[in-house]
């Protein structure tokens, strides 16, 4: 049997290696594959079999993955439909036909992959090439057999800003579209290609090349309608609602922020979408809007319960938390409570990051402080330091019980918000 390193670790050396970095083989995920091998020939080694659709083996001293070398073939839509074959008689280009990309059907053999500077390339489809044209090039037409694949090619484009998608390459994905590949995408993979993008380094090119291929309008109609609605200029110079979420959501990873927060910046403007025309450019009311349609993305591609609660409130509060430097005490405590900041105090601080990239994530704003965080900040640690057991107890020896104990809470958490927010 002959054994390959394979896949992004081959291709993140390259990557270095251009970059005059080091370019070792200790990669995060490395991934090989087995030539000429059976799967009793794995077991007889010690591997480990893990594979549920194909024979995948675990090292018996490294737990890295080994697969056979496999051809597929669709069998149904959707990602599960696929039949995988395995054999001795498979060959390492035969495996490497059926990946997605040029710049991931590298590999190097073995013996070489701790000296990846070094070692020798086995590049049948031309992926060194793409890599130094910075070019995301399909490697053969199996690629439109999984509509995963378009997701997968945005996400690369959000990692690599500065790669181009070959011209063949979006005209297929076009193709796909347009017969309903795109129909079929199964939730947790669409939301597993969403959330790694959304944590690239320009998360917006995801969005750019996922419309340019008309398949955001199949899997984020509600973000695909932001494009052509206009906003008020003197609030949003680049006035076209899309650009502006596109803006906020880079804003989110310059400013290193969460998922939760990210997701929160893409979703946060959902109900601008359908602001009625004869009220635009003024959008009244678009945050319950936005907070509703949040409700059915979140459904239809099962976001975790973390990402969803976080772009709830940001949704719902983001415009009471830009206008809040002219709040005072009582109007104050109760944007906390509205949002839940005296309980969870950390998301709080989330939720004002995913605000702040939506002040800054404006042509023009883009280094304007945010000073509506740290006075909010400084009005939930005021909240907090409130004695709520001493309260209670002291109103309970007055034979104060139930909503009065509250309204005795709140008045003086209020008046602890006063020094810091005005009266």
């Amino acid at each position: 049997m002959d054994i390959y390193l394979v896949g992004g670790a081959v291709r993140d050396a390259l990557l270095a290696r251009a970059a005059g970095q080091p370019a070792g083989g200790s990669h995060v995920d490395r991934d090989w594959v087995v030539v000429g091998a059976t799967p009793e020939a794995m077991a007889e080694r010690g591997f480990l079999p893990v594979g549920k659709d194909f024979p995948v083996f675990l090292h018996p001293d490294t737990r890295e993955e080994y697969a056979l070398a496999r051809t597929e073939r669709k069998t149904a839509p959707g990602y599960h439909g696929f039949h995988f074959h395995t054999d001795p008689g498979v060959t390492l280009e035969d495996d490497l036909a059926r990946r997605d990309l040029t710049i991931n059907a590298m590999a190097v053999p073995e013996a070489e992959a701790d000296d990846l500077a070094h070692a020798t390339l086995v590049d049948p489809y031309g992926g060194a090439r793409d890599l130094a044209q910075r070019v995301l090039r399909h490697v053969t037409g199996a690629f439109a057999e999984d509509p995963v694949r378009i997701l997968r090619l945005a996400r690369f484009a959000a990692r690599y800003p500065d790669f181009s998608v070959a011209p063949e390459t979006l005209a297929l994905m076009r193709q796909m579209v347009e017969h309903g590949e795109a129909d079929h995408l199964v939730a947790e993979r669409v939301w597993q290609e969403l959330s790694r993008g959304l944590m690239e380094q320009r998360p917006s090119r995801m969005f750019e090349v996922l419309r340019a291929c008309g398949a955001l309008a199949r899997v984020l109609p509600e973000v695909e309608r932001l494009w052509g609605v206009p906003q008020r200029a003197e609030y949003h110079p680049e006035v076209d609602t899309g650009v502006h979420v596109m803006m906020v959501l880079d804003m989110s990873a310059r400013l290193g922020a969460s998922l939760a927060v990210r997701f929160a910046c893409l979703c946060h403007d959902l109900g601008k979408g359908i602001t009625p025309a004869g009220m635009l450019p003024r959008h009244i009311g678009h945050e319950e809007r936005s907070a509703r349609l949040l409700r059915a993305v979140c459904e239809r591609w099962r976001v975790p319960r973390d990402c969803r609660e976080m772009a709830d409130v940001v949704a719902r509060e983001h415009g009471h938390i830009h206008g809040s430097g002219t709040f005072g005490a009582a109007a104050v405590l109760r944007l906390l409570e509205r949002c839940d900041a005296l309980r969870r105090p950390e998301r709080f601080a989330e939720v004002l990051l995913a605000c702040e990239c939506d002040a800054r994530g404006r042509l023009g704003f883009e280094e304007r402080p945010y000073p509506q965080r740290e006075r909010l900040l400084a009005a939930l640690t005021a909240a907090r330091a409130v004695d709520t057991a001493a309260i209670a107890a002291a109103a309970q020896a007055a034979g104060v019980s139930g909503a009065d104990v509250g309204r005795r809470i709140h008045h003086a958490r209020a008046e602890a918000l006063t020094p810091i927010v005005g009266p």
